[in-house]
Protein backbone atom coordinates (compact mmCIF):
# COMPACT_ATOMS: atom_id res chain seq x y z
CA UNK A 1 0.00 0.00 0.00
CA UNK A 2 1.46 3.55 -0.79
CA UNK A 3 -0.30 6.41 0.67
CA UNK A 4 -1.95 8.61 -0.73
CA UNK A 5 0.60 11.51 -1.24
CA UNK A 6 3.01 9.59 -2.36
CA UNK A 7 5.75 10.57 -0.14
CA UNK A 8 7.72 7.55 -0.06
CA UNK A 9 8.69 5.44 -3.51
CA UNK A 10 6.97 1.69 -4.54
CA UNK A 11 7.42 -0.53 -7.19
CA UNK A 12 6.51 -3.71 -8.65
CA UNK A 13 8.70 -5.81 -10.81
CA UNK A 14 8.78 -10.00 -11.48
CA UNK A 15 11.28 -12.66 -12.10
CA UNK A 16 10.87 -14.08 -15.36
CA UNK A 17 10.36 -17.85 -14.57
CA UNK A 18 9.04 -21.18 -16.01
CA UNK A 19 5.56 -20.94 -15.96
CA UNK A 20 3.92 -18.28 -13.73
CA UNK A 21 6.36 -15.32 -12.81
CA UNK A 22 6.98 -14.32 -9.31
CA UNK A 23 6.22 -11.28 -8.44
CA UNK A 24 8.47 -8.45 -6.20
CA UNK A 25 7.44 -5.59 -4.51
CA UNK A 26 10.06 -3.01 -3.74
CA UNK A 27 10.90 0.51 -2.30
CA UNK A 28 13.58 1.24 -5.49
CA UNK A 29 14.49 -0.51 -8.68
CA UNK A 30 17.83 -1.07 -7.77
CA UNK A 31 16.33 -3.97 -5.78
CA UNK A 32 14.66 -5.79 -8.01
CA UNK A 33 17.98 -5.26 -10.11
CA UNK A 34 19.23 -7.45 -7.30
CA UNK A 35 17.59 -10.22 -7.68
CA UNK A 36 17.12 -9.97 -11.52
CA UNK A 37 13.93 -8.72 -11.66
CA UNK A 38 12.14 -6.84 -14.29
CA UNK A 39 10.87 -3.15 -13.35
CA UNK A 40 6.76 -3.15 -14.15
CA UNK A 41 5.33 -0.16 -12.82
CA UNK A 42 5.34 2.51 -9.81
CA UNK A 43 2.44 1.74 -7.12
CA UNK A 44 0.55 4.96 -7.32
CA UNK A 45 -0.13 7.29 -4.41
CA UNK A 46 -3.58 5.74 -2.81
CA UNK A 47 -2.90 1.89 -4.69
CA UNK A 48 -2.69 -1.12 -2.57
CA UNK A 49 -1.44 -3.87 -4.21
CA UNK A 50 -2.21 -7.40 -3.67
CA UNK A 51 -0.50 -10.79 -4.01
CA UNK A 52 -2.12 -14.00 -3.65
CA UNK A 53 -3.21 -17.45 -5.13
CA UNK A 54 -5.65 -15.44 -7.74
CA UNK A 55 -2.97 -13.35 -8.85
CA UNK A 56 -2.47 -9.98 -8.55
CA UNK A 57 -4.71 -7.06 -8.33
CA UNK A 58 -4.51 -3.43 -7.63
CA UNK A 59 -6.69 -2.00 -5.27
CA UNK A 60 -7.44 2.35 -5.20
CA UNK A 61 -8.89 3.89 -2.51
CA UNK A 62 -8.97 7.33 -2.43
CA UNK A 63 -5.78 9.07 -3.48
CA UNK A 64 -5.42 12.64 -2.68
CA UNK A 65 -5.89 15.12 -4.97
CA UNK A 66 -2.28 16.62 -4.91
CA UNK A 67 0.87 14.57 -4.59
CA UNK A 68 3.96 15.01 -2.62
CA UNK A 69 6.44 12.78 -3.41
CA UNK A 70 9.90 13.49 -0.57
CA UNK A 71 12.06 15.78 -3.12
CA UNK A 72 15.13 14.11 -0.78
CA UNK A 73 14.65 10.81 -2.15
CA UNK A 74 16.53 12.29 -5.07
CA UNK A 75 18.45 14.14 -3.00
CA UNK A 76 19.74 11.54 -0.61
CA UNK A 77 17.57 8.90 0.53
CA UNK A 78 17.41 6.61 -2.65
CA UNK A 79 20.47 4.71 -3.97
CA UNK A 80 21.60 6.46 -7.13
CA UNK A 81 21.17 3.41 -9.24
CA UNK A 82 17.81 3.60 -8.79
CA UNK A 83 14.85 5.47 -11.06
CA UNK A 84 12.01 7.44 -9.24
CA UNK A 85 9.32 9.16 -11.67
CA UNK A 86 11.01 7.68 -15.09
CA UNK A 87 14.10 9.74 -13.60
CA UNK A 88 17.77 7.81 -13.29
CA UNK A 89 18.85 9.46 -9.64
CA UNK A 90 22.57 9.49 -10.70
CA UNK A 91 22.25 11.52 -13.82
CA UNK A 92 20.11 14.12 -11.64
CA UNK A 93 22.50 14.27 -9.10
CA UNK A 94 24.82 15.16 -11.48
CA UNK A 95 22.48 17.94 -13.34
CA UNK A 96 22.27 18.99 -9.34
CA UNK A 97 25.85 19.97 -9.32
CA UNK A 98 25.52 21.41 -13.06
CA UNK A 99 22.77 23.56 -11.83
CA UNK A 100 24.83 24.65 -8.87
CA UNK A 101 28.31 25.88 -10.77
CA UNK A 102 25.34 27.72 -12.80
CA UNK A 103 24.79 29.51 -9.84
CA UNK A 104 27.74 29.49 -7.30
CA UNK A 105 30.64 29.89 -9.25
CA UNK A 106 34.31 30.37 -7.76
CA UNK A 107 37.77 30.07 -8.74
CA UNK A 108 39.34 27.15 -7.02
CA UNK A 109 41.94 24.71 -8.07
CA UNK A 110 40.01 21.58 -7.69
CA UNK A 111 36.28 20.49 -6.74
CA UNK A 112 35.99 17.05 -4.17
CA UNK A 113 33.24 15.35 -3.23
CA UNK A 114 32.05 14.55 0.56
CA UNK A 115 31.46 11.03 -0.24
CA UNK A 116 29.77 9.38 -1.25
CA UNK A 117 26.35 11.07 -1.47
CA UNK A 118 28.25 14.58 -2.28
CA UNK A 119 30.14 12.72 -5.52
CA UNK A 120 27.30 13.16 -8.27
CA UNK A 121 26.99 16.56 -7.75
CA UNK A 122 30.78 17.10 -6.97
CA UNK A 123 31.23 15.20 -10.26
CA UNK A 124 28.29 17.45 -12.28
CA UNK A 125 29.74 20.48 -10.61
CA UNK A 126 33.06 20.05 -12.08
CA UNK A 127 32.04 19.10 -15.72
CA UNK A 128 29.64 22.54 -15.92
CA UNK A 129 33.22 24.12 -13.96
CA UNK A 130 35.91 22.92 -16.25
CA UNK A 131 37.97 22.22 -12.89
CA UNK A 132 39.28 19.02 -12.11
CA UNK A 133 37.32 16.76 -9.73
CA UNK A 134 39.92 14.74 -7.51
CA UNK A 135 39.53 12.34 -4.58
CA UNK A 136 40.13 14.11 -1.37
CA UNK A 137 38.60 12.29 1.24
CA UNK A 138 39.12 8.51 1.62
CA UNK A 139 35.96 6.76 3.54
CA UNK A 140 35.65 3.48 5.75
CA UNK A 141 33.38 0.75 3.74
CA UNK A 142 32.30 -0.18 7.49
CA UNK A 143 30.65 3.40 9.75
CA UNK A 144 27.06 3.63 8.73
CA UNK A 145 25.06 6.53 7.59
CA UNK A 146 26.35 9.65 10.20
CA UNK A 147 23.03 11.44 9.32
CA UNK A 148 20.56 8.73 10.73
CA UNK A 149 23.08 7.80 13.92
CA UNK A 150 20.59 8.86 16.90
CA UNK A 151 22.87 9.99 19.30
CA UNK A 152 25.17 13.61 18.71
CA UNK A 153 28.05 11.62 20.19
CA UNK A 154 27.63 8.82 17.63
CA UNK A 155 27.55 10.59 14.60
CA UNK A 156 30.56 13.12 15.63
CA UNK A 157 32.71 9.88 16.28
CA UNK A 158 31.32 8.13 13.22
CA UNK A 159 32.32 10.89 11.23
CA UNK A 160 36.07 10.99 12.66
CA UNK A 161 36.09 7.30 11.79
CA UNK A 162 34.25 7.33 8.80
CA UNK A 163 36.72 9.64 6.56
CA UNK A 164 40.07 10.69 6.27
CA UNK A 165 41.85 13.58 4.07
CA UNK A 166 44.62 13.59 1.51
CA UNK A 167 47.05 15.77 2.18
CA UNK A 168 48.87 15.04 -0.85
CA UNK A 169 46.25 16.24 -2.80
CA UNK A 170 44.79 18.89 -1.37
CA UNK A 171 48.11 20.68 0.49
CA UNK A 172 47.85 24.31 -0.33
CA UNK A 173 45.04 24.17 -2.78
CA UNK A 174 41.77 25.83 -2.80
CA UNK A 175 38.87 23.14 -2.58
CA UNK A 176 35.21 23.17 -3.83
CA UNK A 177 33.80 20.60 -1.39
CA UNK A 178 30.46 19.50 -2.22
CA UNK A 179 27.83 17.49 -0.58
CA UNK A 180 24.48 16.76 -0.82
CA UNK A 181 22.71 18.69 2.52
CA UNK A 182 23.69 20.01 5.57
CA UNK A 183 21.35 18.79 8.34
CA UNK A 184 22.90 19.24 11.88
CA UNK A 185 26.31 20.15 10.26
CA UNK A 186 27.96 17.68 12.14
CA UNK A 187 29.93 16.02 8.71
CA UNK A 188 30.24 19.39 7.67
CA UNK A 189 32.34 20.91 10.27
CA UNK A 190 34.34 18.05 11.08
CA UNK A 191 35.78 17.30 7.44
CA UNK A 192 36.65 20.94 7.04
CA UNK A 193 38.59 20.91 9.78
CA UNK A 194 40.20 18.04 9.10
CA UNK A 195 40.92 19.25 5.31
CA UNK A 196 42.19 22.59 6.55
CA UNK A 197 44.87 20.29 8.76
CA UNK A 198 45.89 18.47 5.59
CA UNK A 199 46.87 21.70 4.20
CA UNK A 200 43.73 22.80 1.77
CA UNK A 201 43.95 27.08 1.53
CA UNK A 202 40.17 27.71 0.77
CA UNK A 203 37.23 25.80 1.23
CA UNK A 204 34.41 26.77 -0.64
CA UNK A 205 31.35 24.99 0.62
CA UNK A 206 28.42 24.05 -2.23
CA UNK A 207 25.30 22.10 -0.99
CA UNK A 208 23.32 20.46 -4.00
CA UNK A 209 19.83 21.07 -1.94
CA UNK A 210 18.56 24.47 -0.39
CA UNK A 211 18.98 24.26 3.20
CA UNK A 212 16.72 22.43 5.76
CA UNK A 213 15.32 25.07 8.25
CA UNK A 214 11.89 22.66 9.13
CA UNK A 215 11.55 19.75 10.77
CA UNK A 216 9.90 16.38 9.44
CA UNK A 217 6.75 15.16 10.08
CA UNK A 218 6.74 12.42 7.14
CA UNK A 219 8.57 9.81 8.52
CA UNK A 220 12.34 11.28 8.49
CA UNK A 221 13.87 11.34 11.74
CA UNK A 222 14.28 15.14 12.00
CA UNK A 223 11.25 16.39 14.85
CA UNK A 224 12.82 19.90 15.81
CA UNK A 225 14.46 23.25 14.47
CA UNK A 226 16.60 22.59 16.97
CA UNK A 227 18.13 19.55 15.27
CA UNK A 228 18.75 21.59 12.04
CA UNK A 229 21.84 24.33 11.51
CA UNK A 230 19.91 26.32 9.04
CA UNK A 231 16.82 26.79 10.91
CA UNK A 232 16.71 30.65 12.01
CA UNK A 233 20.70 31.31 10.78
CA UNK A 234 21.62 33.32 7.41
CA UNK A 235 23.44 31.34 5.45
CA UNK A 236 26.64 33.21 6.31
CA UNK A 237 25.91 32.36 9.91
CA UNK A 238 25.82 28.58 8.99
CA UNK A 239 29.29 29.51 7.25
CA UNK A 240 30.49 30.42 9.61
CA UNK A 241 29.32 27.57 12.33
CA UNK A 242 30.82 25.03 9.54
CA UNK A 243 34.33 27.31 9.43
CA UNK A 244 34.06 27.16 5.43
CA UNK A 245 35.48 30.67 3.14
CA UNK A 246 31.82 30.36 1.30
CA UNK A 247 29.01 28.62 0.94
CA UNK A 248 26.52 28.18 -0.73
CA UNK A 249 23.08 26.27 -1.38
CA UNK A 250 21.23 25.08 -4.57
CA UNK A 251 18.10 26.66 -5.18
CA UNK A 252 14.25 25.09 -5.23
CA UNK A 253 14.07 26.14 -8.82
CA UNK A 254 17.11 24.51 -9.50
CA UNK A 255 16.70 21.43 -8.11
CA UNK A 256 13.49 21.38 -9.86
CA UNK A 257 15.00 21.77 -12.87
CA UNK A 258 17.63 18.90 -12.06
CA UNK A 259 15.33 16.63 -11.30
CA UNK A 260 13.17 17.40 -14.71
CA UNK A 261 10.19 15.43 -13.57
CA UNK A 262 7.24 17.90 -12.82
CA UNK A 263 6.82 21.20 -11.06
CA UNK A 264 8.20 22.37 -7.17
CA UNK A 265 4.39 21.76 -5.94
CA UNK A 266 4.38 17.99 -7.32
CA UNK A 267 7.08 17.36 -4.42
CA UNK A 268 6.94 17.38 -0.54
CA UNK A 269 9.98 20.46 -0.21
CA UNK A 270 8.83 21.56 3.52
CA UNK A 271 11.84 20.80 5.58
CA UNK A 272 12.87 23.58 2.78
CA UNK A 273 10.50 26.04 2.33
CA UNK A 274 7.76 24.85 5.44
CA UNK A 275 5.14 24.29 3.14
CA UNK A 276 3.42 21.53 4.62
CA UNK A 277 1.53 18.76 2.34
CA UNK A 278 -0.60 17.98 5.27
CA UNK A 279 -1.74 20.31 8.49
CA UNK A 280 0.94 19.84 11.23
CA UNK A 281 1.41 21.45 14.65
CA UNK A 282 1.42 25.05 14.79
CA UNK A 283 3.83 24.51 17.72
CA UNK A 284 7.33 22.94 15.55
CA UNK A 285 8.83 21.62 18.70
CA UNK A 286 6.17 19.50 19.63
CA UNK A 287 6.87 15.53 19.98
CA UNK A 288 7.15 13.58 16.68
CA UNK A 289 5.49 10.87 18.32
CA UNK A 290 2.23 12.82 19.62
CA UNK A 291 1.73 14.00 15.96
CA UNK A 292 2.54 10.68 13.82
CA UNK A 293 1.06 8.15 16.46
CA UNK A 294 -2.38 8.98 16.95
CA UNK A 295 -4.34 7.82 20.46
CA UNK A 296 -5.93 4.51 19.97
CA UNK A 297 -9.25 6.73 20.78
CA UNK A 298 -8.87 9.11 17.80
CA UNK A 299 -11.27 8.47 15.54
CA UNK A 300 -9.62 7.68 12.12
CA UNK A 301 -12.19 7.42 9.06
CA UNK A 302 -11.45 4.14 7.10
CA UNK A 303 -11.23 4.52 2.94
CA UNK A 304 -13.94 4.32 0.25
CA UNK A 305 -14.99 1.04 -0.89
CA UNK A 306 -11.81 0.04 -2.58
CA UNK A 307 -12.58 -1.39 -6.65
CA UNK A 308 -10.46 -4.23 -7.74
CA UNK A 309 -8.72 -4.12 -10.91
CA UNK A 310 -6.47 -6.78 -12.34
CA UNK A 311 -2.84 -5.73 -12.71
Amino acid sequence: LRDPFGFRPLCIGYIPLAGQPAHVIASETCALDTVHANFVREVQPGEMVIMDEHGVHSVSFQASNKHAMCVFEFIYFARPDSILKNCELEDARIRMGHELAQEAPVDADMVVAFPDSGTPAAIGYAEAAGIPFREALMKSRYINRTFIQPDQSLREAGVMLKLNALPRSIRGKRLIAVDDSIVRGTTSRRIIERLRAAGASEIHMRISSPPMRYPCFMGVDIGSTKELIAAGRSVDEVRRQIGADSLHYLSIPGLIRAIGRGTAQEFCRACFDGSYPVPVPQQLEMDKMQFEMPLKSDHVPGPPSPQLAKI
